[in-house]
């Protein structure tokens, strides 16, 4: 992938209409060649469909129109939504005036596969990743744009600072990528921070061998206290003293990658009480 550096020369879209709002979050990408590789960055297999979400004025969305997809965009924006009328006729009946949190997306799919992509509101793209992950069984493919330490979160393998629960829970269904990074001014009006786009792929076996609900629960809880021994951030399941004297117990949530939360799950399972499941 290419790297995009602050004094690079690019390719500009045309001034739009459309007035970002900072309520929503939004950041519109000006630079026609990082739309283009963003569009790029899905393989285009084992799905026929794409949903873009937060389409803003379309620069990503031109790219994804361009690849033998049938391209959806969720946008909560009236502005956007109306502009995107008028400019992407392509898109007729396909665009969704919804909150993608909120939106119950069999409505559009019912259980077909689709792809996710978007340049993503910083205040909201973790909250995006986690609904992913409630539907990773019809989502083979995640790719887009979050701020730059976001991204680098979701990435990040054991033993970091920055590892934590996104890493964890992501890692345990999807095959996740750090791509490259783009500077705050490729965007109207630029950000403070750079951004990162990364890429999600399904696992062909995605399926958990524990209990998912109970998996969730442990990763979000020793996460909680990350400082803390498991021994001690996992007080709440009431645990029997003889099973916290296994070694796993003396570590911390970050000395442990997915596979190893997944072996701590089964080791708590028998004894986890079932509001705590």
């Amino acid at each position: 992938m290419a790297k995009y550096k602050k004094k690079r020369k690019v390719s500009q879209v045309q001034e739009g209409e459309v007035r970002a709002k900072k309520h929503l979050g939004q950041h519109f990408l000006t630079d026609e060649n990082v739309a283009k590789d963003i569009a790029e960055t899905l393989n285009y297999k084992g799905y026929t469909k794409v949903l873009e979400i937060g389409p803003g004025m379309g620069v990503l969305t031109k790219y994804l129109l361009q690849q033998d997809a049938e391209v959806h965009v969720i946008e909560i924006d009236t502005e956007s939504v109306a502009y995107l009328q008028e400019h992407y006729p392509k898109l007729h009946g396909r665009i969704h005036q919804q909150d993608f949190l909120k939106y119950d997306l069999g409505t559009v799919f019912r259980d077909e596969a689709f792809a996710v992509i978007g340049n993503f509101p910083y205040n909201i793209s973790t909250q995006i990743v986690f609904k992913v992950l409630e539907l990773k069984h019809q989502i083979p493919e995640f790719s887009g744009m979050f701020q730059k330490e976001v991204a680098k979160r979701i990435c990040e393998k054991k033993g970091n600072k920055t590892y934590g629960i996104l890493s964890v829970l992501v890692q345990a269904f999807y095959e996740a990528e750090y791509l490259f990074t783009v500077p705050p001014s490729v965007f109207n009006p630029p950000p403070k921070v750079d951004s990162g786009v990364l890429r999600l792929t399904r696992k062909e076996d995605f399926s958990l061998p524990c209990n998912e609900k109970l998996f969730f629960s442990v990763v979000k809880k020793a996460f909680q206290q990350r400082r803390k021994t498991l021994r001690n951030s996992l007080k709440s399941f009431d645990l029997p003293d003889n099973l916290k004297e296994d070694s796993i117990f003396g570590q911390r949530p970050e000395q442990l990658d997915f596979r190893e939360f997944i072996d701590l799950t089964l080791k708590i399972q028998p004894y986890a009480i079932s509001n705590q499941q």
